[in-house]
């Protein structure tokens, strides 16, 4: 039955409404093409249903009165994607044997998408033969339409805007495109380097839709606070009935640890904070208890115990508030705890918290996160997806697997981490220089040949180095000059396959199909960082900032107190939800044991390391380690002997174990905005450290949630002291270092007088004698025994 125009727009939120026998829906006709773009090739009788979970349905909305192109939808819901943010930050180059590139992007639960659009921007090579060759789109293995190349577009910057059939999109999706180049029509070789093109990562994928209205059922949970296919930002606002007290910031603080447990490291997570007022749009938690219930709870009956309670606002169904309730601040708390720590028994609307115990602590360096440093990890432990470790085709894509490790492991002058590869691969033809190359944060390590084994898989012993040497010593131990291991690292196999693919000379064409290759590395090969010592010289701030050291050490955090100002701001409770938020993020694990304080006499004597937000208190105002000093709006500096910022950011991140001395003190009075964060060692603990964020305004605090959040400024956080202004980052290193840890004393010994080799000559020769002495005098004891009483 045909449908007119007009009154198949009217029955479109009736099609898309599920089906009473299961969770499809039918999908609307498709939309025509954007004017200009290439027609869609895609057969007009393909309707592949999305997807609808039986716990969400359409939210009911107007639609829109043209919707037949892009720039006339009027759906609520639109988002654009880069290929860069969709993962491929460098353009992309296909060429005549790698010539296919696959994007994932995902959906989140409570959307439906109903129109998409893919804006490709890539430059062809000029060699190519127009027509003959083009692009092939695919949306999850159904060919959406193809981009011809024209002569007048070769060598030259192209825009084509292509639709995709939305009714393919499910919550995850893979847009594939496909290379077919042609540079001649006879005797044509496939890896000859004029077939090429180029594919802009400011390509964009456009989707628009609807939001859809979920159930009211914590089964859901931590949906539609938290939803792991939508790749942005995660922004959760918290409220508070009123000024929160001290255990009540404590249980927002183990909130938003558990959300950025769940963000990852590549998401971030952020949590406004307001005292009573909802936000204007999104989702939100509200921590309160009885007596101080925010005004958008205001008639809400008083709880009996801890309660974790979901409900929509009346005014807008769409929108969530998860209400974390309690009698008093310790049912809040354990409400918290149970959240993050037993949300799978979580369902209907309302649920109680009988009871939370834990039942064993937690051990140092311990965090999810982290790669074991314990015992040998299996590579299939550190799967970030799955297919991670294979690859195909015959110029294969690397495999990365990514090695996060605590900053404190002491790999100093060490003979090689231990790594037992085992791999599989199609066996050459031949004898030729196929080969497997192994690297490390983009530094080669060594090479194995591949060569025909009877079907046998590959199996290697190396050792990742860490000390300087010559490539290929004996036994296995490769060792390659200034590689370091860092906080995060990549390990990486490339498998190079030579092939004879065809022949292009005069008079003799022949024709070669490519071999499907494939390769693979075994789950079950390990890496063994256990045996490591850990010892680490501080302050060094970018190991906060970038790993959360040293309060990271435990993933639980409960040996961390934060020492928080006594009379709390919007913007301090913020940082403060946003700073272990962060810690979250590196761990994997909430802050089940974090400690707060606002009371510096108390918290010093705790065996500790110390996170201070605000002022600093007046025992450490006159620390000769602290080397920076702000007082309202003034401000105190010490200088190292760096001239330049170039040089301070260079010494900040190198440091030194004599340190870097004050040379100028400069102190200055503005007004504007400005903060800091300051590393010192505490005053009463020598394994403990403090890492004071300061600030006083609104203006300060905003400073340091921009900070910590973005990826890039992070990393221009080092040293002992990094200053925030609005116009960037300034990091450098003054005072002495102090040391995290333990060594054997001869390893210490060692290390500490490695750039001292006077001394260490000085007390070789000393040693020498003393050897020479003892020996001497045990010599003449053994000859006068041996002699007897008469001599």
């Amino acid at each position: 039955m045909s449908i007119s125009s007009p009154l198949r727009w009217l029955l479109l939120p009736l099609l898309a409404l599920p089906v009473a026998s299961g969770n499809s829906a039918p999908a609307p006709a498709r939309l025509p093409a954007t004017t200009g773009s290439t027609p869609d090739t895609a057969p007009a009788q393909v309707a592949v249903p999305t997807p609808v979970n039986a716990a969400v349905v359409p939210a009911p909305r107007p639609e829109p009165a043209q919707a037949e192109t892009w720039a006339g939808s009027a759906w609520p819901w639109q988002r654009e994607s880069t290929f860069a943010e969709l993962g491929r930050r460098q353009d992309v180059l296909l060429s005549g044997v790698r010539n296919t590139t696959t994007l994932e992007f995902q959906v989140r639960r409570d959307r439906l998408a109903r129109e998409a659009e893919l804006d490709l921007s890539f430059t062809p090579s000029p060699s190519l033969l127009p027509t003959l060759s083009h692009l092939r789109v695919y949306l999850n293995d159904a060919m959406m339409g193809v981009v011809p190349i024209s002569n007048d577009q070769l060598g030259r910057p192209v825009q084509a805007k292509l639709p995709l059939d939305a009714r393919l999109i499910a919550d995850f999706n893979q847009v594939r495109l496909e290379f077919v180049g042609h540079y001649t029509d006879i005797c044509e070789e496939p890896t000859h380097s004029s077939l090429w093109v180029n594919v802009s990562s400011n390509s964009t994928l456009r989707l628009g839709g609807q939001p859809l209205a979920m159930q009211d059922d914590l089964a859901n949970f931590p949906l539609p606070f938290f939803d792991p296919r939508d790749t942005a930002r995660l922004e959760l606002p918290v409220i508070y009935g009123t000024a929160p007290t001290l255990a009540q910031q404590r249980a927002g603080a183990i909130m938003a640890s558990y959300f950025g447990s769940l963000a990852g490291w590549w998401r971030q997570a952020r949590f406004p904070v307001s005292f009573g007022a909802l936000p204007d749009k999104g989702h939100a938690v509200v921590l309160a208890v009885n007596g101080k219930f925010p005004p958008v709870i205001a008639n809400h009956a008083p709880v009996q115990g801890p309660v974790v309670e979901l409900m929509a606002l009346p005014d807008d169904p769409q929108r969530k508030l998860l209400l974390v309730l309690g009698r008093n601040d310790e049912d809040l708390q354990k409400a918290v705890a149970a959240m993050a720590a037993g949300n799978v028994l979580f369902r209907g609307k309302r649920v109680a918290i009988d009871q939370i115990k834990p039942l064993a602590p937690r051990k140092p360096y311990d965090a999810p996160n982290w790669v074991r440093t314990d015992r040998a990890v299996r590579l299939g432990e550190l799967l970030d997806y799955p297919q991670q470790l294979h690859a195909n085709g015959v110029a294969p894509q690397p495999i990365t697997v990514n090695l996060n490790l605590p900053p404190d492991l002491f790999i100093w002058r060490n003979q090689g981490i231990p790594l037992n590869l085992r791999y599989r691969y199609t066996p050459p033809f031949g004898s030729d220089e196929s080969r497997l190359g192994v690297a490390i944060n983009d530094q080669f390590i060594s090479s194995f040949p591949l060569v025909r084994r009877n079907g046998k898989q590959g199996l290697e012993e190396i050792r990742l180095p860490v000390l300087a040497g010559d490539a290929g010593a004996d036994a296995g131990r490769l060792l390659i000059p200034s590689l370091k291991l860092g906080d995060r690292n990549q390990l990486r196999f490339d498998f190079n396959f030579a092939s004879v693919m065809g022949s292009a000379q005069r008079d003799h064409c022949q024709t070669v199909l490519p071999p499907n290759l494939q390769a693979a590395i075994e789950e079950d090969s390990t890496i063994d960082f256990s045996g490591f010592h850990h010892y680490m010289g501080l302050p060094d701030l970018s190991a906060f900032a970038l790993s959360g050291f040293p309060f990271t050490r435990m993933a639980d955090l409960s040996e961390t107190v934060v020492l928080v100002p006594a009379q709390t701001s919007e913007a301090q409770a913020s940082l403060l939800l946003n700073l272990v938020g962060g810690l979250g993020v590196q761990t994997g694990y909430p802050a089940y044991g974090l400690r707060l304080s606002n009371d510096w006499k108390q918290a010093s004597t705790l065996d500790a390391d110390l996170l201070m937000l605000g002022a600093l208190p007046d025992e450490l105002r006159g620390s000769d380690q602290l080397s920076l000093l702000i007082d309202a709006q003034r401000t105190r500096l010490l200088n190292g002997q760096s001239p330049s910022p170039q040089q301070a950011m260079e010494q900040a991140r190198r440091g030194s174990r004599q340190g870097d001395p004050a040379v100028t003190e400069v102190a200055v009075t503005a007004d504007a905005p400005f903060a800091a964060i300051v590393g010192l060692q505490s005053p009463h603990h020598a394994q403990r450290s403090i890492v004071s964020l300061a600030a006083s305004g609104a203006a300060d605090y905003g400073l340091l949630d921009e900070a910590l959040s973005d990826t890039g400024k992070r990393q221009a956080i080092a040293g002992s002291v990094a200053i925030l202004r609005t116009s960037g980052i300034h990091s450098q290193f003054v005072g002495e270092h102090y040391y995290v840890g333990s060594l054997p004393w001869w390893l210490l010994l060692w290390y500490h007088l490695a750039d001292h080799p006077a001394l260490l000559a000085v007390l070789a020769t000393v040693v020498v004698l003393m050897v020479a002495f003892l020996l001497w005098r045990t010599l003449r004891w053994v000859a006068a025994k041996r002699l007897g009483p008469d001599h």
